[in-house]
């Protein structure tokens, strides 16, 4: 990828705030990549595709640094869970043995797992001496009959971010459009409802939470063609251009798909997100206005009716004992202003909120929910936030799992909102989840006894005392 082809995909001109400059292939700085690099931005973004085999064409610290960290579920095959690498040695690269070895590994991947599709990821090392991986895909694919797929993200093109992008280029390029969707089984929806097909952009299945939210499409009448990429089909991701409306829900992440498709299909899009009450039913609503059906319009108002209703009887224990809570924030993109709304649904202040991989839109969305003196945090340095929960006097910080031990030491609650966690807050029954998660943590009865002094400071103290008396 050249550097022209990097600088149109950071232009984006479905974004509105595309004005400030930007440029791929910058000047490296200490601790740059801790966010993550463009190779890491291309294999989250596409890994989820649980039927295709993914192959990480380079040394083995690319592939074992970063293999199976989105904790995407899949409900069917296991086969993205599983690391492959080409695993170049210095040897490999003084002999000029790359290709080759990408060509055998491609070749063992077909043969042992039979794949639907297999992903080549490109990164620094073979991007700098010249491996042609676009050509090895296309002699390999012919070879066996089987779609492989090149990415070339380079971890030294730019950021996670970019890599995002460059994902979501690969597989409008190469992907989708190359299949039609199966046709609907008869009696697969009530008398007088009509199907129509959407897409789902940017959301990824973490800890399986997009389950909550799949019966309420399903109960509306919208089928699914594709969630890009949480428990996908490489055929799922084939027939995207046939739908009638796609939501972007992972913060502009692979907006230039998004794009692609109203420009060249005419499908309208729009941002949404699944944290929260508020949100969840915004997003159906969203659908429903996208697609122009007054029947799903209705049917969409009594389901969310309903939905809210019943989240509500169940969110009010946990409202009860989260009221008046103090919470700081630092997480990106998305969660950096879904989870502010999701929050201020439960009657928790939040402090501040993370903003370190936030868009300019985001940080918007964040002003527009906390005020235009909002307080945005984009140094990632865990002494300083910690620092900021003590000062702010913040009951519980939510963040990702690297926080987790700094927050310990410094005998504060915390919650992993991140891509690691083990629960998902997606949709109406997700929201009361984090809610239960939220209380449980603040209120757990080891930060009394922690925040204690010790009993031999206490013995001491009372000597002293009574020695002085």
């Amino acid at each position: 990828m050249n550097q022209t082809e990097i600088q149109n995909l950071l232009d984006e001109p479905a974004c509105t705030h595309n004005t400030a400059g930007k440029t791929g292939c910058s000047r490296s700085r200490p601790g740059a990549t801790q966010g993550g690099c463009a190779f890491d931005g291309a294999q989250i973004a596409i890994l989820p595709i649980a039927d295709a085999a993914h192959i990480v064409h380079g040394p083995i610290g690319c592939a074992g640094s970063s293999w199976d960290l989105r904790g995407s579920n899949s409900s069917g095959p296991q086969l993205y869970r599983l690391g492959m690498t080409t695993e170049l040695s210095d040897v490999d690269v003084i002999m000029g043995r790359g290709e080759k070895k990408l060509f055998h590994a491609i070749r063992r991947a077909v043969e042992r797992y039979q794949p639907q599709a297999v992903f080549v990821y490109g990164t620094c090392v073979p991007a700098m001496q010249g491996d042609d991986i676009e050509a090895v895909a296309r002699d390999a694919s012919q070879r066996w009959g089987v779609p492989v797929i090149p990415v070339d993200g380079a971890g030294f093109y730019g950021t996670k971010s970019l890599g995002n992008r460059i994902a979501g280029e690969t597989l409008y390029r190469h992907v989708i459009g190359t299949r039609e969707p199966a046709p609907l089984p008869q009696g697969a929806v009530g008398h007088g409802i009509t199907v129509h097909d959407v897409n789902l952009i940017g959301e990824y299945n973490i800890a399986g939470e997009f389950w909550r939210v799949a019966p309420l499409f399903d109960e509306l009448g919208l089928r699914i063609l594709c969630t890009l990429s949480g428990d996908a089909r490489f055929r799922e991701v084939q027939t995207m251009h046939r739908a009638e409306a796609n939501m972007v829900v992972c913060s502009k992440a692979m907006l230039n798909v998004a794009r692609h498709l109203r420009e060249d299909y005419g499908t309208p899009f729009f941002e949404g997100s699944f944290y929260g009450i508020a949100d969840t039913s915004q997003a159906l609503r969203d659908f429903a206005k996208a697609i122009g059906d007054p029947s799903l319009s209705v049917r969409t108002e009594l389901l969310i009716l309903r939905e809210e209703n019943r989240a509500r009887a169940a969110l009010e224990p946990w409202r009860e004992r989260l009221a008046g809570k103090r919470a700081l924030i630092f997480s990106g993109g998305v969660k950096s202003w879904s989870v502010v709304s999701a929050l201020q649904d439960l009657g928790v202040e939040v402090i501040a909120t993370g903003t370190e991989k936030s868009t300019e839109e985001d940080r918007a969305r964040i002003r527009e929910l906390m005020g235009p003196n909002a307080r945005m945090i984009d140094d990632n340095d865990q002494s300083a936030l910690i620092a900021t929960c003590i000062e702010s006097g913040a009951d519980i910080l939510i963040a990702g799992g690297r926080y987790l031990y700094a927050a310990l030491k410094a005998r504060l609650a915390f919650l992993d909102i991140n891509h690691e966690r083990d629960f998902g807050y997606a949709g109406y029954g997700g929201f009361v989840e984090l809610a239960r998660q939220l209380a449980l943590a603040v209120h757990s009865p080891v930060w009394q006894r922690v925040r204690q002094e010790p009993r031999w400071v206490r013995a001491s103290t009372r000597a002293a005392l009574l020695e002085e008396a």
